[in-house]
């Protein structure tokens, strides 16, 4: 069984910056993608930025310009810069890591609050 671990999150002041890593271990699978996904209390879990096994990533047009998605894949890890922040951040963070076509894996969530 994979093990995935979030870091990084706390509280941070609105227009501040917070930094997430994601780290994954355990899996005799390769990893295809490794996504961020956060949870607001009442509102539905979103996907936020992502990174893929080519190479590729984006962010979710809500944090574009504002949130910075980076990683690799083949080190099992990756990373979300998150600044400006705001107050609707404030949200559970997941990491879900991608062993496409063999399942996959959820971190616990870190919590990230944004107040002043």
């Amino acid at each position: 069984q994979a093990r995935v671990v979030e870091s990084g999150g706390g509280l941070v002041q609105p227009g501040g910056s917070l930094r997430l890593s994601c780290i994954c271990s355990g899996s005799i699978f390769s990893i295809y993608a490794m996504r961020w996904y956060r949870q607001a209390p009442g509102r539905q879990r979103e996907l936020v930025a992502a990174i893929t096994r080519g190479g590729g990533s984006d962010t979710a047009d809500s944090v574009k310009g504002r949130f910075i998605v980076s990683g690799d894949t083949a080190k099992d890890r990756v990373y979300l810069q998150m600044n400006s922040l705001k107050h609707k951040n404030t949200a559970k963070y997941f990491c879900n890591v991608d062993f496409h076509p063999m399942g996959g894996e959820w971190g616990q969530g870190i919590q990230v609050a944004v107040s002043s």
